[in-house]
């Protein structure tokens, strides 16, 4: 059994522990049961909880991020396709994945070699900034054309 400020108390009965955490007011958390007998710690549980939450999402960080989207209209300028290339160049920076989605509607569904050389020209923004790898090739899907990079 260990105490809250991280002393060793020796091996204690089941009872004699709990009621040792009740008198300072704490509770009584299993650390590892993996060994016997196994480990307990006196602490206030909800911050126990707190820190496992946090080292969980530190360790999520590190895997490799998240899916981030980027949508691009059928009529993006320039300069706003320069501004959406880099806020992607952001999210890939951080280790995430993006997917970018040129959305077509009505008739503009008829013009996708238009379509093809919009995202094709936002990657090459990109490029020059950012080595990419394209993760999913660039298709043909419901809404329009997308496909998904990350950053090699």
């Amino acid at each position: 059994m260990i105490d809250k400020d991280g002393k060793n108390l020796g091996i204690l009965s089941l009872r004699e522990a709990i009621e040792k955490a009740k008198r300072q007011g704490l509770d009584l958390i299993q650390v590892t049961h993996k060994v016997q007998p196994p480990v307990c710690k006196i602490g206030d549980y909800g911050k126990y909880l707190y820190s496992l939450q946090k080292k969980a999402r530190k360790s999520k960080v590190r895997q490799g991020g998240e899916m981030k989207e980027m949508r691009l209209g059928f009529n993006i300028s320039l300069h706003d396709m320069e501004t959406k290339a880099g806020k992607v160049i952001e999210f890939l920076e951080k280790g995430d994945k993006v997917r970018i989605e040129l959305i077509l509607r009505g008739r503009e569904k008829a013009l996708q070699n238009f379509a093809k050389e919009k995202i094709e020209k936002f990657l090459e923004i990109i490029k020059k900034r950012v080595a990419i790898k394209i993760e999913r090739e660039l298709k043909k899907e419901r809404r329009g054309l997308g496909l998904i990079i990350s950053k090699e």
